[in-house]
């Protein structure tokens, strides 16, 4: 298992409402995250949308929903690489979120094990 201290950094900048990649980066991010091991979720740019509230308009909204709520459960915060969209219809379930700057993304680099991009 990966310490505290270097976990699996998942940064997302897919748009879910064109493209499966996103969703599907959450699941690996769900899965490794159920083996015990510490996982950091970055979302830039259009991947943000993947806390849309209403999930109809994404590529695999129902399993997006799924995943947001098990990842919500095990307490796994999203990382939000600049300003997140205005809040009327946007991470309306309240999950963990944590504003980063693209200074913070990079200095997330070296302390991963491992990487994921999508």
């Amino acid at each position: 298992m990966a310490s505290p201290s270097q976990p699996t950094l998942v940064l997302i900048s897919e748009d879910p409402r064109v493209s499966h990649r996103a969703n599907e980066a959450m699941r690996i991010a769900l899965g490794i995250v159920a083996g015990e091991n510490e996982v950091r979720i970055v979302l830039t740019g259009p991947a943000v949308h993947l806390l849309d509230d209403d999930t109809d308009d994404l590529v695999d909204g129902d399993d997006i929903a799924k995943f947001r709520a098990a990842l919500r459960k095990l307490g796994v915060p999203f990382h939000i690489e600049g300003a997140p969209p205005a809040p009327a219809d946007w991470n309306g379930d309240g999950h963990p979120v944590v504003p980063v700057s693209a200074a913070e993304v990079a200095a997330m680099l070296p302390r991963a094990t491992r990487f994921l991009v999508f």
